[in-house]
């Protein structure tokens, strides 16, 4: 099954295929995909929703690396326990076969220590301050959009090069909140959310296709639309742990590369063959309403810079 936009997803002939096979199905599949859609450069369209969502908008701190103003610079905690992964197709009926368990289980339970992720996806203005900071070169700085549209068309390897940047600034500053500085000082780290904390974060504990309940909402996320919108501009109530932007905007980079379920958090720490690919979460602006649901799952080469693909941060204990 493919949708008509977005990531390629398992038919019903994937799981029959190899493990080698599956792995040249993903890249060919892929491939395809970066070619009809890749070549796009987003537009920055009008913000749905209302004045009064609009002024919800979040403040940042120019003086702290352009971080949310608050005691920990927008990382939200997000508490221990467990919370159900993946899809039941009995409930989401426009669940992918790479959304199931396993054989005998569409869903599975997975419980997962507590972590601080952003409430909002990395701005522009915060990757920018980075490049100038490091010397780092991505594009050019006049292909960034406005500030507080979340920075796109980074890889894998720029978002933990920024995550790995951001981190010393914040261990060593004076300028970090205290709560934050200690955290980072005492065996936390800076780094990208795994498939299941970012997960966890956009659902809850309870099971639903979306982060705000069971329905696509237009006023509630940015997707079927012609460009990004600045991060936090598009009100949530309902949203678990007053996250922004899960679903819809641009997807999103995680540290756990692409294997079928059941999910194992130690699959990041293994070598990986050349040819793995990286998941990301949430949809894009351009994608459909069955893309930017809270279990679906894409891939991409570390290397891929797309202006649909950009990253949050998490900060962990190892």
């Amino acid at each position: 099954m493919t949708p008509a936009s977005g990531f390629p997803v398992l038919d019903t002939a994937f799981d029959r295929l190899s493990a080698a096979g599956w792995r040249r199905a993903v890249l060919a599949a892929l491939s395809m995909w970066v070619f009809a859609v890749g070549g796009a450069h987003a537009q920055v369209p009008s913000v749905p929703g209302s004045a009064a969502q609009r002024e919800t908008e979040p403040v940042f701190d120019t003086g702290r690396w352009h971080l949310p103003e608050g005691p920990m610079l927008g990382f939200v905690e997000i508490p221990a326990g467990s919370f159900p992964m993946g899809s039941n197709p009995l409930i989401d009926p426009m669940a992918f076969e790479n959304e199931r368990w396993s054989e005998t289980r569409r869903q599975g339970a997975v419980d997962l220590p507590l972590f601080y992720i952003a409430r909002y996806e990395t701005t522009v203005d915060q990757f920018r301050a980075f490049m100038e900071a490091a010397s780092y070169r991505v594009v050019e700085m006049s292909d960034l959009v406005a500030g507080t549209h979340p920075v796109s068309g980074v890889s894998w390897t720029d978002a933990l090069a920024y995550a790995r940047w951001l981190e010393v600034e914040l261990t060593k500053s004076e300028r970090t909140p205290p709560e934050l500085r200690n955290l980072l000082m005492n065996g936390w780290r800076l780094t990208l959310p795994d498939e299941a904390q970012w997960e966890k974060a956009a659902r809850g504990t309870e099971p639903r296709i979306y982060p705000w309940g069971n329905s696509a909402r237009k006023d509630r996320a940015n997707f079927g639309s012609v460009g990004p919108v600045p991060v936090g501009s598009i009100a949530c109530p309902e949203c678990p742990y007053g996250l922004s932007d899960m679903s819809g905007n641009v997807w999103e980079w995680t540290r756990s590369p692409y294997l079928p379920y059941p999910f194992d958090p130690d699959n990041a720490a293994v070598n990986l063959q050349e040819d793995a690919l990286w998941v990301m979460r949430g949809g894009s602006f351009n994608d459909v309403e069955n893309n930017i649901r809270t279990a679906v799952r894409g891939a991409a080469d570390p290397g891929a810079r797309r202006p649909f693909i950009g990253f949050r941060l998490a900060i962990v204990r190892e």
